[in-house]
């Protein structure tokens, strides 16, 4: 990597493109890109210059400048990756959103960034359209699929063919933002966390330290770009290495899957454990007529990875699955299973060799191995997040000292090992994904039906946690089917449909503090029927 820092250009969409092109891979396959049909095209990375250019000019035309912030509303398509690359080219400062996004929540992060472009299809506009019913907030739509100009839509499609394939990117510093992602939070709405161009330097040296690829080998992240992993490896990294990889644009199938190992001798794979939970569903006769032999190397991100898992990834494919850990305001991996390292079921491994990672105590203190504290990271790393956006107090209490605190609570073994033990706050990790109890609480109590609401997230053999919801009914209404239906619809709509409740419980009263902050930890306890323990600070109600 530290020849690519010696680039008077540093710009991510550069060094994914162009310079790829300049150190002789323009012909090289970039991405594999496999329809849901199962059908096949191919993209070099002279391809992705050029179409990345196109998107560039198309952008730079339409008014978007440097350090202007933009989203892109698209669905897994090759056009997502030519206009990311595309508005860093520019100098913009991007953002993947899940399609799966509720409208209110859309609204909000572009409020909460003063985002003023978008980038989508005519499939979503339903979704931004009528988002902003007044003309106090300017937002730009650029829609890629049709030609039609109004007010604040403005359509590109002939553009796109027409465009111009040469752009001259700016050079970019280090501390030029780049991207940023939303991560949830206990008591709040989604932060957006902010990197910089500099974390190309963190995305290669980890993707070459743990991932541990060859020039010719064939890589598939299989993370949604929605979600940091898959910018960050299946974007970033494997493109700064000149990797051909595989995108695919249909959901999970598990037949599907295994007919693209098999069919494009698939040599590595980065994915999660909820992938690995559902095919455990499948006898193993399932696997039999797959030849996945070219299979080399198996990495997992995003939750903990249960020792079940890794035994079964051993028997039907043959290798260990690894485990890797990172969260989206570390940008890339910093403690990780790979190869050379003995493998210890149920560890998350050793931390990199240019990462300094210790258990501490609340008050900074370093706590003796085999003993759990908060998992933390000495700053600084180059893909280290430089601010959630317009928070700067809650970025400021992200640190103790020198160290970033994760907020994970883990311990450290004799030889050097790190052990995941759970979270120390309420955010949910449903199937790799952060919600906030807070946000879905908000929106619960929007509900005419509903007075009060706690959320939590409970541990589910396939999710890992998934989200239910104690809610208090008004007066005399009772649930019914239609209100569970009613109330998932809602917050699949509002939110996200990875919020949207998996099991919704009613209950007479919502456990509180006496300064009136919901006890999530007895919620959680009265659905596992566990000991209420210390409720010392539970808000006795009259009578």
């Amino acid at each position: 990597m530290n020849n690519m820092l010696k680039f008077p250009n540093n710009n991510i969409g550069y060094l994914c493109s162009d310079m790829q092109v300049e150190l002789g891979r323009g012909n090289k396959v970039a991405f594999k890109w496999i329809s849901e049909s199962m059908e096949n095209h191919d993209y070099t990375y002279a391809d992705l210059k050029e179409s990345s250019n196109r998107t560039a000019n198309i952008l730079s035309r339409y008014g978007l400048k440097s350090r202007d912030n933009i989203m892109f509303l698209l669905p897994r398509l090759p056009n997502l990756f030519f206009f990311f690359l595309g508005a860093l080219k520019v100098g913009a400062n991007s953002c993947i959103l899940f399609t799966s996004i509720g409208d209110e929540s859309l609204k909000d992060r572009i409020i909460e960034t003063q985002t003023h472009f978008i980038v989508t299809t005519t499939k979503f506009l339903f979704k931004l359209e009528n988002l902003f019913d007044d003309s106090l907030y300017i937002l730009n739509i650029i829609v890629i699929d049709d030609n039609q100009k109004t007010k604040n839509r403005i359509g590109i499609l002939d553009e796109l063919l027409s465009a111009g394939v040469d752009f001259k990117t700016t050079p970019t510093c280090m501390d030029h933002n780049s991207h940023f992602h939303f991560t949830s939070g206990s008591t709040g709405k989604p932060k957006a966390v902010q990197h910089v161009h500099g974390s190309a330097e963190n995305h290669l040296s980890s993707f070459l330290e743990v991932i541990q690829p060859s020039e010719d080998e064939v890589y598939w992240c299989t993370a949604d770009p929605g979600w940091v992993t898959g910018v960050s490896y299946g974007i970033i990294a494997p493109c700064l290495y000149g990797l051909t990889q595989i995108q695919f644009s249909g959901n999970f199938n598990s037949s599907k899957w295994m007919q693209i190992i098999e069919n494009f001798n698939v040599n590595i794979i980065y994915s999660a454990p909820t992938v690995f939970r559902i095919m455990m569903q499948y006898e193993d006769s399932f696997f039999s007529p797959y030849n996945l032999t070219n299979l080399k190397r198996i990495y997992s991100v995003g939750e903990p990875l249960n020792p079940v898992i890794i035994e079964w990834g051993k028997r039907i494919f043959g290798k260990e699955i690894l485990d890797t850990w990172f969260q989206t305001e570390t940008g890339s991996i910093m403690i990780a299973m790979r190869p050379g390292l003995e493998i210890r079921y149920g560890s998350m491994g050793k931390p990199l060799s240019n990462v300094s990672a210790q258990i501490l105590d609340d008050n900074g203190q370093v706590i003796i191995n085999n003993q759990k504290g908060l998992l933390c990271i000495k700053k600084t790393w180059p893909s280290m997040f430089t601010s959630y956006i317009n928070h700067p107090d809650i970025y400021k209490n992200k640190f103790l000292g020198e160290y970033y605190s994760s907020g994970d609570i883990a311990y450290k073994d004799d030889d050097g090992y790190f052990w995941f033990v759970g979270r120390n706050d309420d955010v949910i990790n449903t199937a790799g994904h952060l919600i906030s109890p807070f946000e879905v609480e908000s929106a619960l109590l929007e509900i005419p039906e509903i007075t009060d609401a706690g959320v939590v997230g409970v541990p589910d053999d396939l999710l890992y946690e998934k989200v239910v919801a104690y809610i208090v009914l008004r007066g005399d209404i009772k649930m019914t089917s239609t209100l569970n239906l009613k109330i998932k619809l809602y917050i699949a709509q509002k939110i996200s449909s990875i919020a949207s409740p998996r099991e919704i419980r009613t209950t007479t009263s919502i456990p509180k503090t006496k300064s009136g902050k919901i006890m999530r930890r007895l919620l959680k306890n009265q659905y596992l029927q566990l000991d209420f323990g210390d409720i010392s600070t539970l808000e006795i109600e009259n009578g």
